[in-house]
């Protein structure tokens, strides 16, 4: 092979999934090369580390002819070197690749120690607080920083050999430290159980081409978690042990018997719980009555433990909760439960239905009154002098209930008293201190979260589950509202009355109709719901670009970015999230020289950028949906600092995974939030995901515009399918039977 040494001077492409390069390199000695330009810089192609201006190099491989950009030198082994030059050094240095030294920083650091400055970082670290500027704690900060980055460029090679993503590197290192090198060779099937963002096929490819037989049983028994937590990610609790033993096996590409026996190991370990329940699960009646026919009994099922004990747990509270009596409330004076009069029979039923049982439910779609009824018991509690919490699972939401109710009102977490390390603050032996509950936006109540808030529950308190049971569930495991419907453990009043002051919306008006399964209605006269027509998804991107950035913005005065939110049923295509994102981004927040951006895990971020957490971050307070704007970055120390409502998080680049760009999102994502302007892109593209529930749930999330871009036989397949796919939950089955 050919050898090429020198210096990068600048890297034109890198993507972080493959590490496919294009960088221009400086040769170390003044030599003829092939296709070295007037600047005397060389093309160099092939799969490598991230790199940085000012790395130098050491490379095997073969001069190639390209037949549009000419000669390059195509990399079969890179060796990464340390410069030798003064010069060398400062680039190096400056070039931001060791987190705490920028630019002016590396000039006074080279300046002091000239020639020596590498060797003094390495092997005298405490040196560095001779340079002006530079105390103990900094010094130790730049030296932690350099010895951070070598073992990451070791395990980034490593992985690089095996055609992983070298993006996963420093979170392999923050993860496991000195030990990461040595944890990846040895079980690379613990990365997929400790590290957000690898999963079984990342960790399998790494053990597979170590040579790790595809029948070994650490490998059976992480594809078979592996399977379990997909199905949890699609909001089952449960796999059933069928399928799970059909599906794991083709996953493996192993024999069906050889899965039993890793079921059994992995019980051992208490990884998994197995238990038999009914085999069929009854669906909610429109009245949110019990529909259910008698389920045979025997089904084998197999849970992630946390979640089979989330799920007896949380039926075992429930049931005592609403078995208590007499309650904190039976006290009331029959005074104060003469309601005014300006409700309705429903919603005066409703209230004495909260009041009068420990656990009740009430349902209803938009402009039927709940947040009504929600103030009016307010204000006989606050008359009773009984205490009371409101909450909701996400910050959006809990902010929407403060704001129509004039109370405070928290996130659930928060109400709890969560603290990352610690847990819950409110527990069976730390209950709250309140007479009565309410928990809105109950839909979106993921099984785990509704189990840790029920421990926190004494016998004799009142809990009130409000929510829209005919929205989608919750984005985790569960289905929490409608099981608890289904069970008949709780009394449910559903709301259906729409009242006067929402009776003008056509947004409501329309909501209404495709729940019941009807077309909406596009009138020219509407003031705040239209059809903008779009046969292909081409078509439908087009027109959400212009309809976002150009029409609502110029006819009703919104923010296309604060006040517009789209909402794709699908990630993938043309009008999805992913490329309507890009799209957006370009338009609404171009990028400009005086602009900083940063490209991490493929996704390129840019100073007010609007952006969204996809995962609970306890440390920071931020939660899964949580949506904020990127209002600054450090390349420096490698940070971006994102705004959420009225509080800040800082991200370390390694953490960039957790954010997404959201000027689009899935409608999913977008549960227990309004916005001033809602635009749904609905083609027959989109056809797995056209869903009476997700059409309705999209258009209940805008507040005073909703816009509707693609076709009438899309939202007509939309109305039509009422196919609600069936979660593999039993909490309702268990509540029967605790209750």
């Amino acid at each position: 092979m050919d050898e090429l040494s020198g210096s990068v001077e600048r890297v034109t492409f890198y993507n972080p999934e493959t590490g496919y390069s294009v960088l221009r390199l400086r040769p170390e000695r003044n030599l003829r090369l092939p296709g070295q330009n007037r600047d005397g810089l060389v093309t160099v192609v092939g799969n490598l580390p991230e790199l940085s201006p000012g790395e130098n190099l050491r490379l095997k491989g073969h001069w190639l002819s390209h037949p549009k950009h000419g000669q390059q030198f195509q990399v079969e082994y890179c060796e990464q070197t340390l410069p030798a030059t003064v010069a060398g050094i400062r680039r190096y240095l400056g070039s931001g690749l060791i987190k705490g030294i920028g630019p002016k920083l590396a000039d006074r650091i080279v300046d002091f120690f000239g020639a020596k400055t590498l060797e003094v970082i390495e092997n005298q670290p405490e040196r560095l607080k001779e340079v002006a500027d530079i105390g103990p704690h900094r010094a130790a900060l730049i030296a932690a920083a350099w010895d951070e980055q070598r073992q990451v460029k070791e395990i980034m090679l490593f992985l690089h050999a095996h055609n992983i993503s070298t993006n996963l590197a420093v979170k392999i290192y923050k993860q496991y430290g000195d030990q990461a090198l040595a944890i990846v060779q040895s079980d690379p099937y613990r990365l997929a159980r400790d590290i957000f963002g690898i999963g079984f096929k990342t960790a399998d490819r790494i053990a597979q081409s170590l040579g790790l037989p595809q029948d070994h049983p650490s490998r059976i028994e992480a594809g078979l978690v592996y399977s379990l937590n997909e199905a949890s990610e699609q909001g089952n609790v449960y796999a059933p042990a069928d399928a799970l033993t059909e599906q794991a096996a083709s996953l493996l590409g192993v024999e069906a018997e050889m899965i039993p026996p890793a079921l059994a190991r992995l019980e051992s370990q208490q990884r998994i719980h197995r238990d038999a329940v009914p085999v069929d699960q009854g669906q909610p009646s429109k009245t949110g009555a019990v529909s259910e026919t008698a389920a045979p009994y025997g089904g084998s099922a197999v849970y992630l433990t946390p979640l089979f004990y989330s799920e007896v747990g949380a039926a075992e509270k429930l049931a005592s909760l609403a078995a208590a009596f007499p309650s904190r409330l039976s006290d009331i004076p029959p005074a104060l439960l003469a309601l005014e009069a300006s409700l309705s029979g429903e919603q005066q039923q409703a209230i004495r239905t909260a009041l009068g049982n420990p656990v009740s439910v009430l349902t209803g779609g938009p402009g039927t009154g709940k947040t009504t009824c929600i103030r009016a018991l307010i204000r006989v509690l606050e008359e009773s002098h009984k205490r009371y919490a409101l909450a909701s699972p996400t910050g959006r939401a809990a902010k929407r209930l403060s704001e129509a109710t004039g109370r405070p009102a928290s996130t659930l977490h928060r109400l709890l008293g969560f603290s990352p390390g610690e847990g819950f603050k409110h527990n069976a032996e730390n209950p709250l201190a309140i007479d009565f509950l309410v928990v809105d936006e109950t839909s979106m109540l993921e099984l785990t979260l509704f189990y840790n808030l029920l421990k926190a529950l004494q016998p004799g308190m009142h809990l009130l589950l409000v929510g829209d049971v005919d929205q989608l569930p919750s984005v985790g495991p569960g289905d929490v509202l409608r099981d608890v419907i289904r069970s008949g453990v709780a009394p449910v009043t559903r709301l259906s009355t729409i009242f006067r002051q929402a009776a003008g919306s056509q947004i409501i008006e329309n909501a209404h109709r495709i729940n019941r399964g009807e077309m909406p209605e596009f009138s020219k006269d509407s003031q705040d719901f239209y059809l903008f027509p779009a046969e292909s998804a081409d078509q439908a991107a087009e027109w959400v670009e212009d309809v976002v950035c150009r029409r609502i913005p110029e006819r009703f005065g919104l923010d296309p970015s604060q006040d517009v939110q789209v909402l794709a049923p699908m990630y993938r295509g043309p009008a999805g999230v992913t490329a309507l994102n890009e799209r957006l981004q370009a338009v609404l927040n171009p990028a400009s020289p005086l602009k900083a951006e940063k490209k991490l895990f493929g996704q390129t971020f840019r100073l007010g950028d609007k952006v969204m957490q996809v995962q609970n971050n306890y440390d920071k307070d931020v939660y899964n949906g949580d949506i904020g704007i990127v209002t600054g970055f450090d390349p420096t120390n490698h940070t971006l600092t994102v705004r959420f409502d009225e509080q800040q998080a800082l991200y370390d680049w390694s953490e960039a995974d957790q954010l997404v760009l959201a000027y689009a999102v899935s409608v999913h994502k977008a549960q227990g939030s309004e916005f001033p302007a809602v635009v749904i892109p609905l083609v027959t593209a989109h056809y797995l995901m056209l869903q009476r529930n997700l059409l309705y749930t999209a258009v209940t999330r805008a507040k005073k515009l909703c816009v509707l871009v693609g076709s009438r036989r899309a939202i007509h397949i939309a109305v039509g399918n009422n196919r609600v796919a069936q979660r593999h939950t039993a909490l309702d089955w268990r509540l029967r039977r605790a209750y």
